[in-house]
Parts: structure tokens; sequence; C-alpha cells
């Protein structure tokens, strides 16, 4: 029996002053704030057995990663399938002044929040994520993959593999920025699941989102 650990790390803070649904918009890069998580993230990993690293394209991802890549002599493997959710309202506010809640033309799209109506389905996100999840397995087998993907993605893969239902409150998950959620593998079966924030216990600040985005 291989046993072998992915761990799924979310980026760090993101510079968005205008505090919009940046999504999969370029242009949108780590904070100061975000680039220390990502030292800190590097940090919390040393000397484990690191031997495969992917990112998502995005470039905070990519930015997240580098420290890792960095310490560990690794280059990083871009994989599409670790990318963040699509979304209809990337680049507008979704709550407060301006925001797509105080607009009806708007409405129609919250109308079935267990798809989402308003973006990427949960189990499409899940099959490409466990897909990015298994390819990392099998380059890393007997030993650990980090995987630098995004809030939603790495929450609907979680809920998936502690088998609970994909549609939940977004104000509830567990997925600070740069923490690390950890799937462990005994083959090709997950037989763990843990979490931890190498940032600190810092407030989940989500970009705005709709529920269950």
């Amino acid at each position: 029996m291989s046993r072998t650990t992915v761990h799924l790390l979310r980026h760090g803070e993101v510079f968005n002053p205008t505090k919009v649904l940046y999504g999969r918009l370029a242009g949108f890069r780590l904070s100061e704030a975000g680039e220390a998580m990502a030292e800190r993230a590097a940090s919390h990993l040393a000397g484990r057995d690191v031997t495969y690293l992917a990112s998502s394209p995005l470039e905070r991802a990519q930015q997240t990663a580098a420290p890792i890549a960095a310490q560990f002599g690794l280059d990083v493997v871009i994989d599409d399938d670790l990318i963040e959710a699509a979304n209809a309202f990337e680049g507008r506010r979704v709550a407060g002044p301006g925001g797509v809640l105080k607009y009806p033309t708007s409405w129609p799209l919250f109308r079935n929040p267990a798809r989402p109506s308003w973006g990427e389905p949960y189990e499409q996100i899940v099959r490409r994520m466990l897909a990015a999840a298994e390819r990392a397995r099998e380059r890393a087998e007997g030993h650990e993959a980090v995987c630098v993907s995004h809030q939603l993605p790495i929450v609907c893969l979680r809920r998936y593999s502690e088998g609970k239902r994909l549609w939940h409150d977004p104000r509830r998950r567990q997925c600070s920025l740069a923490s690390l959620t950890s799937l462990t593998f005994d083959d090709d079966r997950v037989v763990g699941v843990s979490y931890a924030e190498p940032a600190g216990t810092t407030p989940n600040r989500m970009q705005e989102q709709p529920p269950g985005a």
C-alpha cells in the first residue's frame, strides 16, 4: 500500500482595492500581505517530502507557488483544472454600493443556489479538481504533492471527499487565505482530510461573492 498526501493550498491575499469579484480575470496579483502569506506557507512545509508542485494558471496562484518551488527545487506544473470557478459576476461588486444584488436584472441568476445558477456547477468543479488531485497523487506516489488553487474549488473537493453535499453556506467555509487542506491517500483512496492555517488564524477575507459561490 502506498500512502500519499496531496496538499491543496489556497493562494494568499490579493490586491483588490475596488473589492470586485475578480474570479478568473487577469491582473489580480498578491498584495504584500499575500506575498508574506505565501512565504509562511512554504516555511510550514519545510522538511516535508514534497516531490510535485502544481498551480492554477492564475497569477495569484503562481505567485503563491513560487516560494515552495524555490524551497524544494521543483518546477511549477500549470494545471488548468486547478483554476478558480467561473462566475457571471466577475469584475463587479456583489454586495455594498453598486453591488449586483441591488439590480433586479441580476436576480434571475440567483434562482438556483444549489447548482449554482450564477456560475460553474459544483459537480463540474469537483470533477476537474478530482482529476488534478489524482494527477498529483500519481506523480508524487509515496510522497507529498502541493496543488495551489482557490477557495471554492478546494472547498468543493473537500466536501466531496468527506461525503458532504456540495451546496453550502459560503460564510461557513473553512478555507482561509494561504490555508492547507490536505488529503491523505492509501493508494487511490482518500483516508484522511486535515486542515492548517500556516499564515496564522486570519479572518476568512473572501472576495465578494453571491451565496454558495
